[in-house]
């Protein structure tokens, strides 16, 4: 409970600290995401324009079949990684962020 303009200062001032640090949290899980997001798609491009180097380069009907078949595997399966990824770093994200407040809300529960 608050008594005074002194406890009222630093019930502030330790609420400004969580605040400031989850949105530490927040910021740095933000960026792998995005970094994360960035790789993938500079690595889904190069996929595809090497894929289509490839069909320009088949000699017979089966084997630009074979060729997109493949593709279509390997994208399917990076994209299954890469959704498993961006769920594991958005958890870790909310994990993070919400962590300064947890000791805070044990003292008030308590």
């Amino acid at each position: 409970m608050v008594q005074g303009p002194v406890d009222f200062q630093k019930l502030g001032k330790d609420n400004y600290d969580l605040a400031v640090t989850s949105f530490g949290a927040f910021s740095k899980g933000a960026q792998a995401i995005a970094i994360e997001v960035a790789d993938y798609t500079k690595s889904s491009f190069e996929q595809g324009t090497a894929t289509l180097e490839k069909l320009m380069g088949a000699k017979t009907l089966e084997q630009a079949v074979e060729i997109q078949q493949s593709y279509l595997k390997s994208s399917y399966e990076a994209l299954v990684a890469e959704s498993t990824k961006l769920g594991e770093l958005y958890s870790s994200l909310a994990k993070d962020a919400y962590k300064p407040y947890e000791a805070a809300f044990a003292k008030v529960q308590g």
